[in-house]
C-alpha cells in the first residue's frame, strides 16, 4: 500500500493511476495524524479517479463538481452541489453509472415531479442531471447519456411569472415606506428592474446622481453566513442604467440619511431574507396580492413592453445574455401589443379611406 510514514510523524499517501486520457499520474498528499486516515483518503482518491463507465454516480458526482469548482461563480457552484446533495445522489448514487437508462431517470422524474417542485426548479434539476452524465460521455467512456435519451421535465419560464402594475406597486409601497430602506430598496428594484443582488451589492460610488446612472458590475449573497460579492451573472450584465429623477432624489436623500456612509460602503447592508420578510409584510399589510422578489424585475419589463420600448433596449437594461433571452421570457406579452399595433394599422386605414370618399 502506497502509505509511509513521513519524517515528522505523521503519513502521507503516494499513489499511481491513469486519468480518462491514458495518462499515468502520480498524487502525493502529506500531514495525516494516522495510517488509517492516510489509507481511508487513498482509497476516497482512488475511487474518485477510476473514471470509467462502471463509476458509481456518487463517485461520477464528486470528479463532475471538482471540475465544475474552478469554472463556476461560487454561489454557482454551491447551488448546483446543494441540488446533487438533495435531490440526485441521494436518488442515484450507489448505481453505476452504466446501469442508469432512460426509465431510470423518468421514474426519478415522477418522483421530483410528485414533490410538487416549480417547473422551473425542476427543469433546473433535469439540467443539472443531464450535465453530469454528458461529462461521463465525454470522459468515463459511457456510451449515451440516459438524461437526454429521457426527454426533459419542468419548463424555463415559469407559469407563476407575475406582475404588479404601477397603482399595485405604489399601494404596497406606501405599506413599506414606515423603513425608509424597504421603501428605497422596492423603489430600486420596481423602477430598474434590478436583480435582487445587483441593487444589494450597489455602493454611493456606483451611482452618478447628478448624471442619474447607476453602474451595475458585481453581485451580492449570503452563503454560509458570509458576505460575498462576486461578478454579475454574465458580460452583459455588466451595465450602466438610466434612471428617472424621482429616483435619482430618492437615493440622494437616502445616502445623505445613513450615517458614515463611504464611496465603497454597500447602501443596503441586507440579505434577500430581509427582502422577502419586507415583501411578505407589505403584501399582508397592503392586500396587495403576492408576487416574488424576482417579479418586481419582470414587472419593470411589463411596464416597458407596455410604453413600446423596443425589445433592443429592454434586453440591454435588464443585462440580458442576448435579445433573444427577453424575447422568449416575455413573448407572451407581445401578442397584446402585437393586437394593439394591428388595431391602430386598422385605425390608419379607416382614416385614410375616410379621408379619400371625403374627397371625391
Amino acid at each position: 500500500m502506497p502509505v509511509y510514514k513521513d519524517t515528522n510523524n505523521t503519513w502521507f499517501v503516494e499513489c499511481r493511476y491513469t486519468d480518462w486520457n491514458g495518462d499515468h499520474k502520480r498524487h502525493k498528499k502529506r500531514g495525516f495524524k494516522t495510517q488509517r486516515e492516510a489509507k481511508e483518503y487513498e482509497r476516497s482518491y482512488l475511487n474518485r479517479t477510476h473514471t470509467d463507465k462502471h463509476l458509481t454516480f456518487s463517485n461520477l458526482s464528486e470528479l463532475y463538481l471538482e471540475d465544475c469548482k474552478a469554472r463556476l461563480k461560487i454561489t454557482t457552484y454551491h447551488g448546483k452541489v446543494s441540488q446533487f446533495d438533495k435531490h440526485l445522489v441521494p436518488y442515484f448514487g450507489r448505481m453505476h453509472i452504466e446501469q442508469i437508462k432512460p426509465q431510470t431517470v423518468r421514474r426519478w422524474q415522477t418522483e421530483m415531479i410528485n414533490k410538487g417542485f416549480a417547473d422551473t426548479y425542476l427543469k433546473s434539476l433535469h439540467n443539472q442531471l443531464s450535465a453530469v452524465f454528458n461529462y461521463a460521455v465525454k470522459y468515463c467512456g459511457l456510451p449515451s447519456n440516459p438524461a437526454r435519451e429521457c426527454g426533459a421535465m419542468g419548463s424555463k419560464n415559469a407559469d407563476r411569472m407575475q406582475f404588479w402594475t404601477v397603482e399595485e406597486f405604489n399601494t404596497f409601497d406606501a405599506a413599506v415606506s414606515d423603513k425608509l430602506y424597504s421603501h428605497v430598496l422596492f423603489n430600486l428594484l420596481f423602477w430598474t428592474g434590478m436583480r435582487s443582488g445587483e441593487a444589494l451589492a450597489l455602493t454611493l460610488k456606483d451611482i452618478d446622481l447628478d448624471g442619474r446612472k447607476i453602474h451595475i458590475d458585481k453581485s451580492y449573497t449570503r452563503l454560509h453566513k458570509q458576505d460575498i460579492i462576486t461578478r454579475p451573472k454574465t458580460k452583459k450584465s455588466i451595465r450602466t442604467i438610466e434612471i428617472p429623477p424621482f429616483l435619482s432624489d430618492l437615493l440622494r436623500s437616502y445616502a445623505r440619511s445613513v450615517y458614515g456612509l463611504k464611496k465603497t460602503d454597500r447602501m443596503f447592508p441586507y440579505t434577500k431574507y430581509f427582502l422577502n420578510h419586507e415583501m411578505q409584510r407589505g403584501c399582508k399589510l397592503s392586500g396587495v396580492k403576492k408576487i416574488r422578489i424576482h417579479d418586481l424585475r419582470h414587472s419593470h419589463a411589463s411596464l416597458l413592453i407596455h410604453m413600446d420600448v423596443p425589445v433592443l433596449l429592454i434586453s440591454e437594461r435588464l443585462g440580458h445574455k442576448n435579445i433573444e433571452t427577453t424575447l422568449q421570457t416575455y413573448s407572451h406579452l407581445y401578442p397584446s401589443r402585437l393586437n394593439d399595433t394591428m388595431m391602430e394599422l386598422q385605425k390608419l386605414h379607416d382614416n385614410a379611406e375616410k379621408h379619400s370618399q371625403n374627397n371625391l
